[in-house]
């Protein structure tokens, strides 16, 4: 007697959970894929300084494309600090940004900015 209600329990289980509409059964998420992560971005810029000049080399590996500018902050107080213009860095391209001071430089960087931003 025992074993008929024991598999009448797990019968009517079993039908509940047959029965139940689709979207309260667990399933894989249709959004948590790969194609809403972000996509990367940004150039890699290598700086460097001889001197009073700077040289920075920007390759974009991306699809998307990197606006880049090369910023110096000059050593003497006297000294103007300058902004390149910004250059755009295509896919799989490498762009040259230069810049200077009269006489030391402070420091030097690169800035990025998705075009159309």
């Amino acid at each position: 007697m025992r074993l008929s209600r024991s598999l009448a329990s797990v019968t009517v289980a079993v039908a509940l959970v047959v029965s139940l509409p689709y979207e309260a059964t667990p399933h894989a998420r249709v959004g948590a894929g790969p194609m809403d992560a972000p996509r990367p971005f940004g150039a890699e810029c290598r700086v460097s300084v001889l001197g009073s000049h700077v040289v920075a080399y920007c390759h974009n590996p991306y699809v998307d494309v990197d606006r880049v500018s090369l910023h110096v902050e000059c050593g003497r107080w006297w000294d103007l600090d300058t902004d390149s213009a910004p250059v755009d860095a295509g896919p799989a391209t490498t762009v040259r940004l230069t810049g200077r001071c009269w006489k030391e430089v402070g420091s030097a960087w690169v800035s990025h900015q998705r075009r159309g931003s």
